[in-house]
């Protein structure tokens, strides 16, 4: 069997990159520095306007374009990037187009908000490909405005202490005592995404105490992996077009953060300011803390009012042209060596949506430090 999943995993990924995409990888060692990521201009050609971010950030970026635009990488790169990396390279009146809006937004926000990001892509396009409107629609002046969405960066008003909110999900997970006495678990699984053709493969976890977590998902033509080893991550998989990435800034940020949910303990700790506040999702009330800390977006963590436990975190990436969002939830706990765990988690962000569905989790058994090493390249596609 051999997934389709190149044009479905474009469309997901970008929008309106610059160039061809290939990377040479950096090297990185658990307990060492975060490796150097490689920049956008070092990995992709014909990239004018991009320059100097790493290649997670410039796929993020790509993520922004596709979410305030509403289109996919063909789109516009033409079918003939479908399946064929190398004609991303070849200019198209969209790409040219998007570098003299970059220009534009980048303009405004340095000459009237001081160079911080308030104009992005979505600001004005919205989700729509179109010019943006400039006619008043008289159907949103007299209709009931508009509720603030509950992934609203700023929902977090009040600088009260979130300790009650975790006292709270400390109980409701088991406990204290039981939470510490999880240092390990590996499970197996499926996994179910854009890069897997939105079908369901077989997928195997490792994580270990306080933020080590490895997957390896079983694709029919080679394993794509995700690690994180305590310092450094890595990204690699036949469905992506670079051989191996190395995370960097707000994604090794977000590999940490994911790892450290395994074991919630230290979440507290891992933040130097709290924000509290609320907000309702599906009808259900949710108590909300905010954590930030120098050099971060803050992550908001959503907790049940009624059982305590956590049901969604809502993280955000800083990219050239605006800050992009990912939402984790997490549904079907189920207890673990006397620990609630979810069994469901479903991650939604710009450049696509993934399930991940647990069926099997053995608690506390030993993993080889190999695990959660920097993996092999995937083979290289270009």
């Amino acid at each position: 069997m051999r997934f389709k999943w190149w044009g479905t995993i474009l469309g997901a990924i970008a929008t309106v990159t610059m160039g061809l995409v290939g990377l040479v990888s950096a090297r990185g060692q658990a307990g060492q520095a975060a490796a150097r990521p490689q920049m956008a201009e070092e990995a992709f050609k014909n990239v004018q306007v991009l320059k100097g971010i790493p290649v997670d950030e410039f796929m993020d970026t790509m993520g922004m374009f596709s979410s305030a635009l509403g289109l996919c990488c063909t789109d516009c790169h033409g079918r003939e990037a479908e399946g064929n990396v190398a004609a991303f390279a070849v200019e198209t009146d969209k790409i040219r187009q998007s570098r003299g809006m970059i220009a534009m937004m980048n303009t405004l926000n340095n000459n009237f908000f001081g160079g911080d990001q308030r104009v992005t892509c979505f600001t004005c396009h919205r989700g729509g490909e179109g010019i943006p409107e400039t006619i008043p629609d008289l159907s949103i002046q007299y209709s009931e405005p508009r509720e603030p969405s509950p992934n609203s960066m700023d929902i977090a008003r009040s600088t009260r202490s979130p300790q009650p909110v975790f006292d709270k999900y400390m109980q409701a997970l088991g406990g204290a005592q039981r939470v510490a006495a999880l240092t390990s678990f590996t499970a197996t699984g499926t996994y179910t995404g854009y890069e897997t053709g939105m079908g369901p493969v077989q997928m195997q976890l490792y994580a270990k105490a306080p933020n080590q977590r490895a997957m390896v998902l079983k694709m029919p033509e080679e394993d794509g992996v995700r690690v994180y080893d305590g310092s450094n991550g890595w990204v690699v998989g036949p469905e992506k077009a670079v051989p191996i990435t190395t995370l960097s800034g707000p994604n090794l940020f977000a590999a940490r953060m994911e790892a450290m949910i395994s074991f919630p303990a230290g979440i507290q700790r891992e933040f130097t300011q709290w924000l509290s506040g609320s907000a309702v999702i599906d009808g259900n009330e949710m108590a909300v803390a905010q954590g930030s800390k120098a050099g971060q977006l803050p992550v908001s963590f959503y907790f049940d009012q009624a059982s305590g436990l956590l049901k969604r975190v809502v993280r955000w990436n800083a990219t050239a042209v605006g800050a992009v969002p990912t939402q984790i939830e997490f549904d079907d706990y189920r207890a673990v060596a006397g620990v609630q765990m979810p069994f469901k988690v479903v991650t939604t962000w710009t450049n696509g949506q993934s399930t991940l569905l647990l069926t099997d989790v053995r608690p506390n058994v030993a993993i080889d430090a190999a695990r959660f090493g920097r993996p092999a390249p995937a083979r290289d596609r270009r």
